[in-house]
């Protein structure tokens, strides 16, 4: 036999795959070939959709169904035995296994990345493979298991005899966390982007440590019914009978096969609870409140328990003071798990300081890269009175005959207190626009409000830009909000992918998180998201790809700058394109932008020999293309703001002029020379105040830097735009404060401190770097506690001193 002449596929049968064999492994249960792992990234050229290849590995060898232990990659007999090894660590890095092996067929090269003893890399004789019982005896040794945590952690996978398995990172996580319990961890945090499958995941951690009797009474928490519900009839469905909802009133649920199932409660109609279930899903508001008789929970006793799931767990169980976090205190004895997509992280609420670091992370950037998620585009779009804000003329009347308040009125006034509906109505005509140019108007559509009033009022500008549709089915356009009961009734017809109506949905913040909106492809921001968790969670409602109705990627519209968070170095899942149509342009992003590669770097135009197309041009037949009262105000014209942009000057004329030269004129307006300007900038402590006094004056400086395509500190905008001053980067500017050396006179703890403020400066532009708060974030807990750090400057006085001065040198050079 020629072996050298074999292919990569018969050095596998007829070397690898025996020695295996031969070494204990059992071909049926524990080897599994070209085992792929994802989906492949999904790649967008206009309207032609294609996949990348998928990542596969030629073995992965499990001790049990789901529990991976090695991983081997197969090279044909031209290749040496160890050239498969680069390639086989990448993938095991990714899919968490702690053994790699390579092989030519010769033997094998292993590698030990548990670092447990030993040479980390060892060439092994092809009648030499390690046992799984060898293999597994390393892993408990490393992972430190017990007797009675090992048969916690080798609990089965619930099967259904589908073949259906979870996913790598779903796999990753449900390990990660069962073997956290197993060895005495109490709280667990899993954070899973929006669309990867979280609850799927909670399930399969309860049902191995249900079965395994490690844990016998288990509570599932949310904060909206829809999940509880979804959650019971679909992925619970089932711990059958053992189930129950802590609610009172029954309720029949269809099921995805049309049969229809019966929600079992444990709570009867004088609220008193049956403790004889053992899976328990319930509301955070069915089972507390303010009052002490609303809080039901106390009828169970604090030991009931024996392990918490959270659910959605950044939207409030990271309060000190809420009353989800009552519940969590009250059970404190029990184990509990909090999932997210968007940890909570900020100077007032921190869910890490609860749960603890994350046990397995999966972002939205991972899952867009493994083609589990849908890319998507961004399409921005700049209204004049956002950007240039509103003044009323004096004497101003109001829909109610009263005078308006005389002040400016910018993004942040308009429709939480101050209404211009033609403003409402060009949003209205321009996400319609959108729907028709892109040959399809029955595409499922988010349009996220200010609130429940303005979310109204968008449903009535839509329907009248859309009375065709509306006339064929009223509920082309509905409301869907907390107050609205009709708009709710709906709510399952719109997430469900089999119901047409319906299509357009207006929102202020019920449908922003844990909906399962499958086949949504448009979200329309217009609304301010000040909230990075918040965002994120909006972006997550379209990041579900939906095969069978050829879903895969979406469109997020933006009116109102909240994708300015794409900036935010906690962001993560970068848009393949960011569209700003001007005024006369189509809504639609151009079809001819080259998507990039994982690298940035960009593909070619055409789909190559490794991706599959998997999507086209649309089908033939698709249709063408304490609150304040608030103040109406009628006939005031608004447009989208292009390249030139028409205003109101101070005598009323009607003046037209770039963005660039009406952002000169008001800058200069507020700062009459360079001198005065920088003396300014110079003697305030709180830099960010004078970007806010410009905020309030209608002038935003992050439309100005977005026309402009620049990563700027707002101090080098208004200096080469008002003027005319050759500006520097943030990076650039923290480069020459490192070069001058201003930090030699502190010692190493201080330097290493100030240097670390240096790099969030560069990448984040924060302006108040003195507040001592930031040393309680990453990466300064790395350096030591605050009280040391602030007793490396001398104290907290010492430390704001040095701060600014650093902030002086950062601009001390203007040209």
């Amino acid at each position: 036999m020629d072996k050298a002449g074999l292919s990569e596929s018969d050095i596998c049968a007829k070397f690898i795959t025996p020695a295996v064999v031969d070494a204990g492994w059992d071909e049926v249960i524990q080897i599994r070939r070209e085992v792929s792992f994802t989906k492949g990234r999904i790649i967008v050229r206009g309207k032609l959709v294609s996949r990348g290849q998928g990542k596969r590995a030629d073995y992965i060898l499990y001790y049990k169904p789901n529990i991976p232990l090695a991983l081997i990659e197969a090279k044909d007999n031209a290749h040496s035995v160890g050239d498969g090894m680069q390639q086989a660590l990448e993938y095991a890095a990714t899919l968490n296994i702690p053994f790699v092996f390579s092989s030519n067929g010769d033997g094998f090269v292993f590698h030990d990345r548990t670092g447990a003893g030993g040479a980390t890399e060892t060439t092994l004789a092809l009648g030499a493979f390690p046992s799984p019982d060898d293999l597994w005896a390393r892993y408990r040794a490393w992972k430190g298991l017990t007797t009675e945590a090992e048969q916690t952690v080798l609990q089965d996978y619930y099967d259904d005899g589908t073949g259906k398995t979870p996913r790598y990172y779903q796999v990753n996580a449900v390990n990660a966390a069962v073997e956290a319990i197993a060895k005495g961890k109490q709280r667990i945090l899993l954070v899973m982007a929006t669309g990867t499958g979280k609850t799927y995941t909670a399930f399969q951690i309860i049902w191995r440590l249900w079965k395994a009797g490690c844990k016998k009474r288990i509570l599932f928490l949310a904060d909206r019914n829809v999940l509880v519900d979804q959650t019971m009839v679909n992925d619970f469905r089932p711990f059958g009978p053992a189930m129950a909802k802590l609610s009172v009133n029954s309720k029949t649920i269809e099921r995805a096969d049309g049969t229809e199932l019966t929600l079992p409660t444990a709570i009867d109609k004088k609220r008193r609870i049956d403790t004889a279930y053992e899976i328990y899903l319930g509301l955070y508001q069915a089972i507390t409140g303010p009052e002490e008789k609303q809080k039901l929970f106390r009828e169970f006793s604090p030991g009931f328990f024996d392990l918490i799931v959270i659910d959605e767990c950044h939207r409030g169980s990271a309060d000190d003071d809420s009353a989800w976090r009552e519940i969590l205190e009250y059970f404190s004895a029990a184990t509990q798990i909090g999932l997210t997509a968007t940890p909570k992280e900020t100077k007032y609420v921190s869910n890490i300081a609860y749960f603890g670091d994350a046990v397995y992370s999966y972002s939205l950037k991972q899952g867009i890269r493994d083609g589990f998620l849908a890319p998507y585009k961004v399409v921005k779009v700049h209204i004049d009175r956002d950007v240039q804000g509103y003044r009323p003329e004096k004497g101003q009347l109001d829909r109610e005959g009263d005078e308006v308040e005389d002040r400016i009125y910018n993004t942040k006034d308009f429709d939480r207190t101050l209404v211009i509906d033609d403003r409402t109505k060009l949003v209205a005509k321009r996400v319609t626009q959108f729907l028709k140019e892109s040959g399809d108007r029955l595409q499922k559509t988010i349009v996220f409000c200010v609130d429940q009033e303005h979310a109204a009022r968008m449903r009535q500008a839509l329907v009248n830009e859309n009375a065709d549709l509306c006339a064929e089915n009223h509920r082309y356009v509905m409301r869907i909000t907390g107050s609205d009961a009709e708009g709710q009734a709906q709510l399952g017809n719109f997430i469900d992918p089999e119901s047409k109506y319906p299509v357009l949905v207006t929102s202020s913040r019920l449908l922003s998180t844990g909906v399962d909106a499958q086949t949504c492809r448009l979200i329309v921001l217009d609304r301010e998201v000040g909230s990075m968790t918040e965002f994120k969670q909006i972006v997550g409602r379209g990041t579900r790809v939906h095969e069978d109705t050829r879903k895969f990627f979406f469109t997020l519209m933006d009116f109102r700058g909240a994708t300015n968070h794409f900036a935010d170095p906690q962001f993560d899942g970068e848009p393949v394109q960011i569209y700003e149509p001007h005024d006369d342009d189509p809504m639609t992003p151009p079809e001819d932008v080259p998507p990039n590669d994982e690298d940035g770097e960009p593909l070619p135009e055409t789909p190559g020999e490794d991706e599959t197309v998997v999507d086209g041009l649309p089908d033939s037949d698709q249709p063408e293309g304490g609150k304040r009262r608030k103040v109406y105000v009628d006939g005031v014209a608004v447009s989208i703001l292009g390249e030139r942009t028409e205003y109101l000057d101070e005598n009323g004329r009607l003046v037209t002029e770039s963005l660039r030269d009406f952002t000169k004129r008001a800058l200069r307006k507020s700062f009459a020379s360079l001198d005065g300007f920088l003396n300014r900038w110079n003697k305030a402590d709180r830099k960010q105040a004078i970007i806010d006094e410009l905020e309030a004056e209608g002038l935003s400086l992050s439309i100005v830097a977005a026309e402009l395509g620049a990563d700027l500190d707002p101090f080098d905008l208004i200096c080469h735009i008002a003027f005319d001053r050759k500006p520097l980067t943030r990076r650039e500017r923290a480069e020459n404060v490192r070069k001058r050396d201003v930090f030699a006179k502190y010692g190493p703890q201080a330097r290493a401190v100030l240097d670390a403020l240096l790099a969030k400066y560069a990448d984040e532009g924060v302006f108040n770097l003195d507040d001592a708060n930031v040393l309680r974030i990453p990466p300064f807990t790395g350096l030591g506690t605050t009280v040391q750090l602030l007793n490396a400057f001398g104290g907290k006085t010492g430390f704001e001193q040095a701060v600014h001065e650093l902030q002086a040198a950062l601009y001390q050079e203007t040209a």
